[in-house]
């Protein structure tokens, strides 16, 4: 079975196309959440997920907070900004969509499913191989998928020497799974590891691989909208820095 593996699409709907037809026919799709904040296309993106035919979709903390059940003071200001806008432009079908999602952790044949982390699926970051280490304790599947920190990376479980390496994926480079791994596969909408092109992952499940790949879109028409909606500045520079 060929998956699509999406996370962080933070309503940018023109990301998300390009993903969407860069990966092509796929089985099924896998999103680990945050379809909004930050961008300027919040219904677009929500319509075009609850679209997506054999879906598998978990909420992350932007979608949680625009649906009601997080406080929008636990986001900086900037973000909460997105979020007070989202929640006033979002139409009653695209909320409840989301509030039909669950924001726990999820497991999908060998893969567990989880936005943040599987300790702590919403807010906790999976960044360096400390945290990595003892999140492994929180899954027993052979491999986790999260999002939330925006950068397309791989942390490996040596279980022999309980030892846990970090590895900044390279795009198109495939990957053969063995476990323990914890996977990411980037953001679509608003990539945070130095590469401004929309970021995404196939993983197949027969022959047990991931595919890291990235896509360029057009960054310039998604900066003018952020503008045109009133949006933070620093959200349409981020997208062009990919930091």
């Amino acid at each position: 079975m060929r998956v699509l593996v999406v996370s962080d699409i933070h309503a940018n709907y023109t990301a998300l196309k390009a993903v969407l037809e860069d990966a092509g026919q796929v089985d099924e799709t896998w999103c680990l959440g945050d379809l909004v904040g930050y961008g300027p296309d919040p219904n677009a993106v929500v319509e075009e997920v609850s679209d997506i035919p054999n879906l598998t979709c978990i909420l992350g903390n932007h979608d949680v907070a625009v649906i009601g059940r997080m406080p929008f003071e636990s986001f900086n200001g900037d973000a909460r900004r997105a979020l007070i806008y989202h929640e006033k432009v979002l139409s009653a079908s695209n909320m409840d969509f989301m509030r039909a999602l669950s924001s726990n952790a999820k497991v999908c044949g060998d893969a567990t499913l989880a936005h943040g982390s599987p300790r702590e699926p919403l807010w906790e970051y999976i960044l360096n191989s400390v945290s990595a280490r003892t999140n492994f304790d929180h899954f027993s599947t052979p491999w986790c998928f999260v999002g939330h920190s925006h950068i397309q990376c791989l942390f490996a479980l040596n279980e022999k020497n309980d030892r846990v390496t970090l590895e900044q994926t390279q795009p198109e480079k495939l990957i053969s799974l063995k476990p323990r791994l914890i996977l990411n596969p980037g953001s679509v909408g608003q990539p945070r590891d130095r590469d401004p092109r929309a970021a995404y992952a196939i993983y197949e499940t027969e022959d047990r691989t991931w595919t890291p790949r990235r896509v360029e879109y057009n960054i310039a028409e998604v900066q003018q909208r952020i503008r045109e909606s009133g949006l933070p500045e620093k959200h349409a520079v981020r997208l062009s820095d990919g930091w």
